[in-house]
């Protein structure tokens, strides 16, 4: 079994990469299309550190469903690439790495969007009735999806 797994999406949107890069950049605007923000109407929510860009930090706490975490944007490339790292403290401990990658496209933005993380004990036990992909995948879907009409109504 490896040592990591990897979750990706990717989606085309019909807007410019500065367009897309400033919805990833801005923890802030996580709220207009992220597929987690309607896991719990009362979630509370952080924000420290930098405004945008590296240094920003979003802490959350919520219902099970939404569970309690940290995200800090730890790299930035300009209209390019965001990376993030996501501390998950509840239901279950874990670490990830986010990479929003972006690809000028025509007149639009290919968005790829990449989770990887250790195969922990807790991993390779759900592996044997699920994967990360599949548990994980679907929202990764809907964010994008959520992100694309987001950009796309600017």
């Amino acid at each position: 079994m490896a040592s990591e797994y990897v979750v990706e999406r990717q989606q085309h949107i019909d807007a410019p990469p500065s367009a897309v890069f400033e919805r990833l950049v801005d923890l802030h605007r996580w709220r207009s299309w992220s597929p987690w923000e309607d896991l719990d109407p009362d979630l509370q929510r952080r924000y420290s550190g930098a405004d945008q860009g590296v240094g920003a930090i979003y802490d959350w706490e919520g219902n099970r469903k939404a569970g309690k975490g940290r995200m800090e944007i730890i790299e930035v490339e300009p209209d390019q690439r965001v990376v993030i790292a996501v501390q998950f403290l509840k239901p279950f401990k874990s670490t990830t790495r986010q990479v929003f990658a972006l690809q000028p496209e025509g007149k639009g933005t290919h968005v790829t969007w990449t989770m990887t993380g250790p195969q922990s004990v807790a991993t390779r036990v759900m592996g044997i009735f699920t994967s990360m992909d599949k548990m994980v995948g679907k929202d990764f879907e809907k964010g994008l999806a959520q992100l694309k009409a987001d950009a796309e109504a600017r």
